[in-house]
């Protein structure tokens, strides 16, 4: 999950998710080299492989007190419905440096590597979220790795319980899988104090070339840059994810075979300002919400949304308020599809932002939708008020179970146990992060079209929920609708029941896996 978005856009988009040129990083690559193992960067050289009682961890040192342990690999074996997995589990981090040498931070990652695998041909998959602020916590314990953490139906409380259960639809059968948190998330933390530091990170150049950076220093330290490589991102993963696949390209003689993208952000200029395209991008997933309500339903079931979506919709919205006929028309056809009043429609000219149209679905109950999954509803702590102040009943309720399950499997299963706190969301990052200025908001469109035509072999999956108002999946369509002819055989759209953490529902996790497993078998 989970992105949070820059205050970019009427909307409020959100997302479940870098430096100005990260120059300061440029050769964080090339640190200087250490004299002895004792003294090597955590993540790089450093640590000592353990056993699943309790590997060994050296302690920081002196003088660094904001180091990170050393790495420490556990020997693990996953109990499934019809197999067996027999596992090495590492939990550490890689250390960055700037251009003269003096070290940055210390960016913590988690991989699974399965047994008695030929690392020469066995694939390797790159996984990370969004926010920016986001940990890999989500796509980790939701989604793809060795155990999870059921996060639907009674589960979705903060008090649910923490405890992970062995994952069916985990990825390890059919590649390795390598979490990564950036700085400031999950355990990465910064080594390197004052604003400088910061800057060189919470921006989107800086944290594609940090990210990218680790992925081949780890590529590096594991003996695997002949291995076949996969990147996968979610939410604001969207923007980073062809970025970093380009710039693994490009700087760090790095090719990758395929790009999934997990809920995405493609294109920020969509969500931003006056744009009529935010409308046209949620009014299908507003209909899908007021069609499930009365049963389950399929993206199928959505094709006359979408004909009229891009159609006489916003044909309709085009022609403007002034054009009062067509208005009325539109906010007449709105209120149809989603139930809401037509009073109101109208009052609203059929142009629903997310947060009125959570507001107003259910409102004759005191309720209001998800953001991360429309379906979900929760009370209006202020139902009266003139003014929204209400959180996010199908996010808000997973921060505590998550953030728990992750540092009790980090030190329990894994016995990887950093001081401080895991920050499995941290909002700070967003508030900090640099979008950049000027006219041009973040895409990744660009590098997508580029990573695409420089590798003819490279293939994309894009995933979507239906339910999903952050990142809602029509307006990904559109954005993929764009892409030149000779791509269309390379790029496959998939969208299932569930919101932006479609995972956390059994049949969409399921065949979610089975495509991804496709895309890396192919």
């Amino acid at each position: 999950m989970r992105a949070i978005l820059p205050r970019l856009r009427r909307t409020g988009l959100v997302l479940a998710a870098s430096v100005v040129a990260f120059a300061s990083v440029a050769r964080a690559e090339d640190p200087p080299q250490p004299r002895s193992e004792a003294a090597a960067p955590a993540g790089q050289k450093g640590g000592r492989a353990g056993n699943a009682q309790g590997a060994t961890q050296a302690a920081p040192s002196a003088g660094e007190p904001h180091r990170l342990p050393p790495d420490t690999t556990t020997k693990q074996t996953l109990e499934l419905p019809g197999r067996t997995l027999n596992f090495a589990a590492t939990a550490g981090s890689i250390r960055v440096f700037d251009g003269k040498g003096e070290p940055l931070a210390d960016i913590a990652y988690t991989s699974y590597q399965l047994d008695g695998a030929d690392r020469a041909t066995r694939p390797v998959t790159f996984l990370f979220n969004g926010g920016p602020g986001a940990s890999s916590a989500w796509l980790q314990f939701g989604a793809a790795g060795p155990w999870r953490l059921p996060l639907d139906g009674d589960a979705l409380s903060p008090s649910a319980s923490p405890e992970v259960k062995p994952n069916a639809e985990t990825w390890l059968d059919f590649t390795d899988l390598v979490f990564i948190d950036p700085v400031s998330t999950g355990y990465s933390r910064f080594i390197a104090s004052g604003d400088d530091a910061r800057k060189s990170f919470y921006s989107v150049d800086g944290d594609v070339n940090a990210i990218a950076l680790v992925i081949r220093r780890w590529l590096e330290k594991h003996d695997r840059l002949t291995s076949p490589k996969y990147v996968a991102g979610e939410s604001y993963g969207g923007i980073r994810g062809p970025k970093v696949v380009r710039q693994l390209q490009l700087q760090h003689g790095v090719g990758v075979k395929g790009l999934i993208l997990v809920s995405p952000l493609l294109d920020f200029r969509e969500f931003t300002g006056t744009s009529l395209l935010q409308y046209v991008a949620t009014l299908p997933s507003y209909v899908a919400v007021a069609r499930e309500a009365k049963g389950p339903i399929k993206r199928a079931d959505l094709a006359d949304v979408e004909a009229y979506a891009r159609g006489e919709f916003l044909a309709d919205l085009v022609k403007g308020e002034a054009d009062k006929e067509a208005t009325n028309r539109l906010a007449d056809k709105v209120a149809a599809l989603t139930g809401i009043d037509q009073a109101v429609s109208r009052r609203l000219a059929g142009r629903f932002d997310v947060g009125e149209f959570r507001r107003e679905f259910d409102r004759k109950n005191g309720k209001v939708t998800g953001r991360y999954d429309a379906s979900v509803r929760g009370f209006d702590p202020y139902p009266d008020s003139s003014s929204s102040r209400f959180g996010d009943p199908s996010g808000d309720a997973l921060q505590a179970p998550l953030t728990s399950a992750a540092v009790d499997v980090l030190s329990r299963k894994l016995n990887w146990k950093p001081d401080g706190s895991y920050e499995v969301l941290n909002g700070t990052v967003e508030g900090h992060w640099d979008f950049g200025r000027g006219i041009n908001p973040p895409q990744s469109v660009s590098e997508l079209r580029q990573i695409l035509a420089t590798d003819a072999k490279l293939n994309v999956l894009v995933a979507h929920g239906l339910f999903d108002l952050a990142t809602p999946y029509f307006g990904t369509k559109r954005v993929l609708d764009q892409l030149p002819a000779f791509v269309t055989q390379r790029v496959k759209f998939v969208v299932y029941p569930g919101g932006h953490m479609f995972y956390s529902q059994g049949g969409s996790r399921q065949a979610f896996r089975s495509e991804v497993e496709a895309l890396i078998r192919e």
